[in-house]
């Protein structure tokens, strides 16, 4: 690991920048030495700054679940098993979690209709302006937050879609309401961030943690897209794999 690679003046905070590399060296082993961080004096002449920007740093990785800080003895790798979440032809957020956790709960945070842009529109084959159903909701893993997904639906196709869900607490279960009995994921796209704004409290992360987003277009099986969605993931609780989509 690279030397006193913190930028000023970057627009991200110094300790959110020690806090990432930390992480990167955690990973790759340059920070940590028999599952003990490297002490916060080492840390902070490697990376230039002070010991008060530094121990923000570790404070933001002890409050994501990356490390513990135990009093007088150091800093210590939590070694916590990732979830493995899977992105194919059918991505279902309950049995994706099937054997990794033994209570699976999905709540409505919020829900409401909006007006479609020309995004939306196009893509579900709706009119400009047309209503639209936004749902957001907390995914939990044994009481652990493990995603925070928004979705888009039809509000002339899915009426009171939000009502169904609040009973069910399943999309695929309130598809079948309306007929959906099947579906499959057209396409998924996968990028990170920092985490920003009311998803820190949601997800339990500090500021500028790092999430990984995956948007993703579900259709019928006959190629027909009825919804959009966007998950947020804590990269460092979940994984995402890849699974061969059908041809």
């Amino acid at each position: 690991m690279r030397e006193n690679t913190i930028e000023r003046g970057s627009g991200v905070a110094l300790w959110r920048q020690i806090a990432d590399r930390i992480r990167l060296g955690i990973a790759d082993g340059s920070l940590a030495v028999d599952g003990k961080l490297l002490p916060e004096t080492r840390l902070a002449a490697m990376f230039g700054a002070n010991r008060h920007t530094v121990r923000s740093a570790i404070a933001a990785l002890e409050q994501e679940g990356v490390v513990q800080a135990k009093q007088g003895r150091g800093t210590f790798i939590r070694r916590t098993r990732r979830i493995s979440y899977a992105l194919g032809s059918r991505t279902r957020f309950s049995s994706n979690l099937e054997g990794q956790a033994k209570e699976v709960l999905s709540t409505l945070l919020k829900a409401d209709t909006i007006k479609a842009d020309a995004s939306f529109a196009e893509v579900l084959g709706i009119s400009l302006g047309a209503p639209l159903i936004r749902l957001d909701i907390l995914g939990q893993a044994d009481g652990q937050s493990v995603s925070c997904a928004t979705h888009w639906f039809d509000g002339e196709r899915f009426k009171d879609f939000e009502s169904h869900y609040a009973q069910t607490r399943s999309i695929t279960a309130t598809l079948r309401h309306y007929g959906i009995s099947d579906y499959v994921r057209r396409q998924t796209s996968v990028t990170a961030r920092h985490a920003e704004g009311e998803v820190l409290s949601q997800l339990g992360l500090a500021p500028g943690a790092i999430v990984l987003v995956a948007k993703a277009i579900n259709e019928t099986p006959d190629s027909i897209a009825f919804q959009l969605s966007e998950t947020l993931f804590p990269a460092d609780r979940v994984e995402l794999t890849v699974n061969r989509y059908p041809k």
